[in-house]
């Protein structure tokens, strides 16, 4: 990762001012501690509140704490969005979690209740894409675009359409809109298909097997959403127990494809708002890649697909232009400055809200209409998010109380021997001018922390397989 240095030379006087008052207020130290402990979090939450921790049979207190020593006498925790354009810091951590939730449904992770052994079971894959709404500007390998231009990779009409005025900008955000709805539909009839291809019932084939996935969803340069997913046969209780002898990535391709033809959502006409009846499919490119342990460069990875999932988990519709909050009404796109292709789907959305009113487009109108999650996984196929930020808060707790010199109730039997009462009350987020730029530098110095680690440990491991 390479970032560009900011000096203070650099940045407006009154923020430099801010920033110098910052560094020269008491408790500087602690609120350096604060923002690194949240990895230089852009937006932090402020809490004002108190915590006591007593022994549960004596009633002593073993430590108190109280935000009235903090500096401000707040206490900032990092904000959790997942956004990578509204908070990199905690969209680096988001990406971090969603990789091992990915990668242990591929591996196999028993601390995550993932046995190694799905290694061995069938998994692919799957990219299901919108279909076309109209010609956009591409670059078709080996021929120009349809357009006659050979575009270069940073071409910025890449993705928008030959000709606007006939594109179907209304078919465009309906699908996206509708694009969750038909993802569920797709698994239904994945299920079904997977049943009738290994001679089955369908009860007979749920009772010898499981379908479990994690997904993800990517905006193509259009504005179009597809999904990325992992798709994985199991046996009937999940990951801990071996798929069917039928079960083959064979069966699954076929399946995944016969499902893909067959789903469907469709929308009533709203004649009262001239918009006519529609039938929402998945485009017809389709891609299905069998997933291997080790590649030879040419197969496709575990770590390899984890970490592209990972990678998307953090992105949304800001990719293709638009914003990442909420547009009201259609002069906000001219006062945020939207491109023309992106603005025209946002006024799409936001014309169509009537004629759909409980697709509630107006206000997914910055997101193009997609109104879904972005990462999702059926309920066997890993560990969940919660799980892994659990895991991480326990260890931070007991840190802390190895710290603070205080029992571990792991230690302690059935019954633990402490009890904390808490009290917390939201008390604002964000950070001032300077304090912003301070958090952007440790923001910076931590991710360069993380990268010189990352190098020493790829060198270490190079270095080993050549010994």
């Amino acid at each position: 990762m390479t970032h560009t240095a900011t000096t203070a030379a650099d940045i407006a006087p009154a923020t430099l001012a801010d920033a110098l008052r910052v560094a020269g207020a008491p408790g500087f130290d602690r609120w350096q501690d604060q923002i690194r402990r949240t990895g230089g979090c852009t937006d932090p939450i402020h809490l004002t509140g108190s915590t006591v921790t007593r022994d549960r049979t004596t009633g002593e207190v073993l430590h108190t704490y109280t935000t009235d020593t903090e500096p401000g006498g707040r206490l900032r925790i990092a904000c959790g969005n997942r956004r990578a354009s509204r908070c990199p810091a905690c969209a680096w951590t988001y990406a971090g979690d969603t990789f091992h939730l990915i990668r242990a449904g591929l591996t196999g992770d028993p601390s995550k209740d993932t046995p190694e052994t799905v290694r061995d079971h069938p998994r692919a894959f799957v990219t299901l894409t919108a279909p076309s709404f109209g010609p956009v500007h591409n670059r078709p390998a080996g021929r120009p675009c349809r357009c006659g231009t050979r575009h270069p990779e940073d071409a910025p009409e890449l993705g928008t359409p030959i000709d606007p005025d006939s594109y179907d900008y209304a078919g465009a955000v309906l699908w996206n809109n509708h694009a969750s709805d038909l993802w569920q539909r797709f698994t239904i009839y994945l299920r079904r298909e997977l049943a009738a291809r290994a001679g089955l019932t369908q009860k007979a084939a749920r009772e010898q097997s499981r379908v479990s996935f994690g997904k993800v969803a990517e905006y193509q340069k259009r504005g179009a959403v597809h999904f990325h997913a992992v798709i994985r046969l199991d046996g009937p209780a999940g990951p801990e127990t071996a798929p069917p002898h039928w079960a083959s990535l064979a069966l699954l391709d076929a399946a995944v494809r016969a499902a893909a033809a067959r789903a469907v959502v469709t929308l009533d006409p709203a004649p009262e708002h001239d918009q006519p009846a529609r039938s929402l499919r998945w485009g017809e490119q389709i891609d299905i890649q069998p997933i291997v342990a080790f590649g030879n460069g040419e197969d496709l990875t575990e770590a390899a697909v984890a970490s592209y999932v990972a990678k998307y988990a953090t992105k949304a519709a800001e990719t293709t232009g638009t914003v990442d909050r909420r547009i009201g009404n259609k002069e906000a796109i001219a006062l945020l400055d939207v491109p023309e292709h992106p603005a025209r789907l946002i006024a799409a959305c936001l014309d169509l809200h009537y004629a759909y009113p409980d697709r509630r487009l107006r206000d997914w109108a910055h997101m193009l209409g997609f109104r879904g999650h972005f990462s999702t996984k059926s309920r066997r196929y890993s560990t969940t998010l919660g799980a892994l930020r659990q895991t991480r808060a326990d260890y931070r707790a007991a840190q802390q109380r190895e710290a603070l010199g205080l029992p571990d109730p792991d230690d302690a039997g059935e019954e633990t021997t402490t009890l904390t009462l808490a009290h917390w009350t939201y008390a604002g987020h964000g950070h001032t001018p300077g304090e912003s730029w301070l958090a952007q530098t440790i923001a910076r110095d931590l991710a360069d922390q993380r990268e010189t680690a990352r190098q020493e440990q790829a060198h270490l491991n190079y270095g080993a397989q050549e010994w």
